[in-house]
């Protein structure tokens, strides 16, 4: 059997695709977690194979991607030196190498060099970085121009500056713009239908946030409510300040869901996002104090942060904190709880910071994403199954507009660096959490649309249960009965002489199965649908009084015998 039959789908047309043009630049955008590297590897050992090539020469955004990429190869019998430096020798050993963006800008002539000795395909992983600065699309240029093929792998061709990508095609649209062109794209939303991916619920939090501003002035404000940029800003800051209590309250309802999908995947890890290296740390010590276990904290200018991913990859710790390493490209496939707990939102990082948690290992996976509730962070999640390329050369429409681009930058700028002006004035005086909206599939659920009585939607989180079609119908079919049901309240009340009886009695009845949660870590929804299939009758929106007292009879007879 050849390697290529081992493909999935979208590698194997992508690999015949390629097959058939032979191209010497060839595009592929693939969502993350599709499996780029596989199919790199796969064109790479069929042009070594056909005598195409001698050597492969891997470009990547961070030295822990070079050694991923070196262990990857070698897994298909490619040898690679992730630690080939500029001035180095190859070892006869080696067919190739590894380099990042950054050290090819250091020395390009002397990889422009080793490109030209031999036959070399150049794998350009996430080459969007390649446009990261000027000097590094350059280099780029400079250093891999002989080469005889170059195969460009992306996730997020899309890019908020006008720096073209090197070696990427662009056609002219009607509008006077230029717009990257893929020669294969696959991308999230197919990749959910594929069952590639895992599909991803964003549990949004808002809630009080209390801070005084740079004029001594408090300010009190729920976090997502319309306000100005700056006070948006501030919420926010507020929210992820670890001394406040958002912070703990939400790392709580994410450890919960992650000890509910370890129940059945044993494995299973979660990822905490910080915006910099001291909240990082805070976040580790609080993430200690409610788990149990201190986590996995990776910094990317300690020495040890690649092997630290890797210990954590392989092994069974719940939590990581990480800074920016590992919001991209880092293959980490048991993550399947996030904390989205930074103050970056352009969508690259967030696109690239999700794509950490869509790897699919087993049928019916889903990953929940934990973010605060404001309008930015919203509307990138609800977009993020939308295909993006990359725009260059917006059309000036008069003089005045000449240096609008220019304009913009200066202006972010500017915003940036007062914003550091004022963080020693600016100070987060008090935070609280609260759920907010579920966001999936392009659409938002709110509070009233997710709670139901049965607790049904706990079956969200139990991995192999539902696939991308079925969390959505679960996710309309609650948010339809919840809107009928209000609707039926409001245009004739029921006049139920036991109505207020039934409702404390369910309200008992889901105080206890909480409790049982608390005490087994079995989710609500499966201790309601045990109950129900011992004692039968309906769910207990519409119990009886007499059905629901027998199901508190029962789950207090259940703990009785544990505890005996």
């Amino acid at each position: 059997m050849t390697r290529s039959q081992h493909l999935r789908v979208w590698q194997r047309e992508a690999f015949e695709l390629y097959q058939r043009a032979q191209p010497r630049d060839f595009l592929t955008v693939a969502t993350p977690g599709a499996g780029k590297t596989t199919f790199a590897l796969t064109i790479a050992a069929d042009l070594l194979a056909r005598g195409v090539v001698e050597r492969v020469v891997i470009v990547t955004p961070t030295d822990h991607l070079k050694t991923q990429w070196a262990l990857a190869a070698s897994g298909i019998g490619i040898t690679l030196d992730p630690s080939l430096a500029g001035q180095g020798v190859l070892g006869s050993d080696f067919q190739g190498f590894a380099v990042t963006y950054a050290g090819l800008a250091v020395n390009p002539n002397a990889y422009r060099a080793r490109i030209e000795h031999r036959p070399t395909i150049v794998i350009l992983d996430e080459v969007h970085h390649a446009a990261d600065a000027l000097s590094w699309g350059d280099a780029v240029q400079e250093a891999c121009e002989p080469a005889v093929r170059r195969l460009a792998l992306t996730g997020t061709p899309f890019r908020s500056d006008d720096n073209p990508i090197p070696f990427v095609t662009y056609a002219p649209q009607v509008d006077g713009t230029m717009t990257s062109l893929a020669d294969y794209s696959y991308g999230y939303a197919q990749a959910l239908k594929d069952r590639v991916v895992r599909p991803v619920l964003f549990m949004a939090y808002s809630g009080q946030m209390h801070w005084r501003t740079r004029a001594g002035d408090e300010v009190a404000a729920r976090l997502g409510e319309p306000l100005d940029r700056a006070a948006t800003a501030q919420a926010l800051r507020t929210a992820l300040d670890p001394n406040g209590s958002w912070i703990p309250e939400v790392m709580t309802a994410a450890h919960t869901r992650l000890m509910e999908v370890r129940r059945d995947v044993p494995d299973a890890g979660g990822m905490v996002i910080a915006s910099d290296q001291d909240t990082a740390r805070q976040y580790a010590a609080v993430l200690t104090e409610i788990s149990g276990a201190a986590p996995t904290v990776v910094l990317s200018d300690e020495t040890g942060a690649s092997a630290r991913i890797a210990e954590f990859s392989a092994g069974m710790t719940p939590w990581m904190v990480a800074v920016r390493m590992v919001s991209e490209g880092v293959d980490v496939p048991r993550l399947s709880v996030g904390v989205y707990a930074t103050t970056t939102s352009t969508p690259l990082f967030f696109a690239q910071a999700v794509g950490r948690f869509v790897r699919a290992r087993r049928k019916g996976e889903t990953a929940s994403i934990f973010v605060p509730s404001v309008p930015r962070l919203l509307q990138l999640a609800s977009d993020l199954e939308s295909q993006r390329d990359h725009v260059i050369g917006r059309p000036v429409k008069d003089a005045e507009d000449l240096f609008q681009a220019e304009a913009e930058l200066l202006a972010k700028a500017n915003e940036d660096q007062g914003a550091s002006d004022q963080l020693g004035e600016y100070r987060a005086l008090g935070s609280d959490a609260s759920f907010d909206r579920l966001v999936y599939d392009g659409g938002e659920f709110g509070y009233d649309a997710l709670s139901d009585d049965d607790g049904e939607l706990d079956f969200l989180g139990i991995p192999g249960l539902l696939d991308h079609d079925q969390v959505a119908e679960l996710l309309r079919t609650s948010r339809a009965k919840r809107a009928k049901a209000k609707a039926k309240d409001t245009a004739a009340p029921e006049a139920d002489v036991a109505f207020e009886k039934r409702s404390e009695l369910r309200r008992e009845l889901h105080a206890l199965v909480g409790a049982w949660h608390h005490r087994t870590g079995a989710p609500h929804g499966v201790t309601h649908s045990r109950l129900r299939s011992q004692c039968g009758g309906p769910p207990a929106a519409q119990a009886s009084a007499a059905q629901l007292q027998e199901r508190i009879d029962a789950i207090r007879a259940w703990a009785l015998k544990a505890s005996g």
